[in-house]
This record gives structure tokens, sequence and C-alpha cells, in this order.
């Protein structure tokens, strides 16, 4: 298997997930061998995980960060993204160099909403697809308009 790029996720990554689905101190502590203290201002956009998903976008715009690791050769991946209907979607860098494996890069995720309707209650979907030529590395996208 030669998948190319992965998405790390760490034990703390996961800690972190919890802190942001409202866990306190007490119920982490059943998944850390140590006390855990959770950042300030957590969200579960800030879990590294390749797919993308915002439960609500009214603040019309959500901007996510995302690591990758090359596990392949070295090469330029660069980014296309198909837009999920009614969301524009950018990626900086729109290209990522890797010159050795095992060797990480970060990348910014914009989602802006086109226009505003309080009566959607819906999710559209898209994807953003990393490629190099020969590994095709694909994040889902789901975003909900819901004002």
């Amino acid at each position: 298997m030669d998948p190319g790029l992965v998405y790390d996720i760490t034990p703390e990554d996961y800690l972190n997930f919890l802190c942001a689905r409202g866990y306190n101190d007490t119920r982490i502590r059943l998944f850390s061998e140590k006390p855990y203290e959770c950042p300030v201002n957590n969200t579960l956009n800030d879990c590294n995980y390749p797919s993308i998903a915002v439960p609500s976008i009214h603040a019309r715009k959500v901007t996510l960060t995302r690591t990758v690791t090359n596990v392949g050769s070295p090469g330029t991946y660069k980014v296309r993204v198909k837009q999920p209907a009614g969301v524009l979607v950018t990626v900086k860098p729109s290209a990522l160099e890797f010159k050795s494996i095992g060797e990480k890069k970060t990348f910014l995720v914009t989602l802006t909403s086109k226009f505003f309707d309080s009566r959607i209650n819906d999710y559209t979907y898209g994807e953003m697809v990393w490629s190099d030529g020969k590994h095709i590395v694909r994040s889902p996208i789901a975003v909900n308009l819901s004002s």
C-alpha cells in the first residue's frame, strides 16, 4: 500500500476532540493516563482528520488547519476542489512540495458561504483532492448551510 500522504492524528488530538465535544476533566481522565487540560478555544474543526465537516456555517466563513505527512516518494502535490453548492472553498497553499519521506506540510482550508438564507437547513457536499500524478488523496467536504 502506498497512499502518498496521510493525516496523522495523535492521542492528544483525540483528547482535544473530547474537549471540543464538552467532556470534562473527570470524563477525559478515563481516556488518559495522566491529567489533561483542554486547550482554550478548542473546536471540532481543530481535529486533524481527512474529512471536513462544518455542522453550521452561520459565521459565513470557517478556516480549518490540516497537516499531512508524506509517506511516499518526494514530489509535489497540487490541490483540486469540487466546491459544495453554495460554498466557496479555498486552499492555501495550493501546492505542497515534499523532498523526503516523513516530511510534514500544513495548509489552510477556508469555507465561505456564498449566500445566507435562514430557511435552508441542509448539507451540501464536495471534495478536496491532493495529487502528485501518481497518488490521489481525497477528503470529503460536508457543510450545513443552516443559519
